[in-house]
């Protein structure tokens, strides 16, 4: 049995966990204690069930299916870390496996230093296995490796393992996987240069982000969390440093007038080319140009 938090993409949390566990040959029931709003690239939110919902549907799971072996993730509300604790000392399953689920992908702090301590002193003096920093394979760009460590640990026990043979089957089986996280980094890749080639089409007449979110049938927000892992810039500043660049060679190489730059470009007047530019160059356009003569 897996009890942890929720991912949509399906690289961590209970759906991973379920999709390994079947893959080794297990049988795979869960509980969840976070609903996550989240992407490849992040978790944006969460939902941390109530204890008495987790409570409920662990004992469901007990009382129907007797799972033996319990394998814990991500726990961030102490009191589901005392009811899972007075669960486990009640029913005793043969073995807990417990795979910390403290910092995000991106180094974020999951869990409050009072749900760990509550965790240390109720749950991991009830646990078969916990697991350390040092235990998570091998490749460090492979979100959610720790939790599927845990999870084929729990596997290798319920056959019947040691500690020690089940970590080290585990670890042997992850170490052969692809990593799932390739696809979220080469999808983020693929959407990048999606993005950077609509702006050449279209920076002539649009600098709104939310147009070119719809073009590539995104939410300006994911398109966002997209340009800052790829390139560390925000898609306004991407869309604005091209459209200067134009500005830039029209009023240095052909020597255009303001006023038709700021037609070509579709500014809505040579005074707002004029606070664009100065904005983001430091000085006027017509300084500018006397500056390059």
């Amino acid at each position: 049995m897996t009890i942890t938090g929720s991912d949509g993409t399906g690289i961590s949390g209970v759906q991973a966990d379920i999709r390994l566990i079947h893959a080794l040959g297990g049988r795979a029931v869960s509980a969840v204690t976070s609903i996550t709003v989240q992407t490849t690239l992040g978790i944006q939110q969460f939902y941390d069930l109530p204890a008495t919902i987790v409570r409920q549907q662990v004992e469901a799971i007990i009382n129907d299916l007797q799972p033996q072996v319990i394998k814990i993730g991500l726990l961030r509300r102490a009191d589901v870390v005392e009811a899972l604790a007075d669960v486990l000392r009640r029913y005793k399953p043969r073995h807990v496996v417990y795979a910390p689920v403290l910092h995000s992908s991106k180094g974020e702090l999951l869990v409050s230093p009072m749900v760990f301590e509550a965790i240390e002193q109720l749950l991991m003096p009830l646990c078969t296995v916990v697991l350390d920093a040092k235990d998570v394979p091998i490749d460090p760009r492979r979100h959610g490796d720790a939790n599927q460590l845990g999870s084929a640990v729990a596997y290798y026990l319920s056959i019947g393992e040691t500690a020690a043979e089940a970590m080290l089957h585990a670890r042997a089986y992850l170490s052969q996987q692809p990593s799932d996280n390739a696809f979220g980094n080469s999808r983020s890749e693929e959407l990048y240069h999606q993005f950077l080639a609509a702006v050449e089409q279209y920076f002539r007449r649009y600098a709104d982000v939310t147009f070119y979110a719809e073009q590539l049938n995104v939410s300006p927000r994911y398109l966002g969390q997209v340009t800052r892992r790829v390139s560390g810039r925000s898609p306004k500043a991407i869309i604005d440093e091209r459209i200067i660049s134009e500005v830039t060679a029209m009023l240095t190489g052909s020597r255009c007038p303001l006023k038709e730059v700021a037609q070509r470009l579709g500014f809505s007047s040579q005074a707002h080319l004029s606070r664009f530019f100065k904005k983001h160059k430091g000085v006027s356009p017509t300084a500018f140009q006397h500056k390059k003569q």
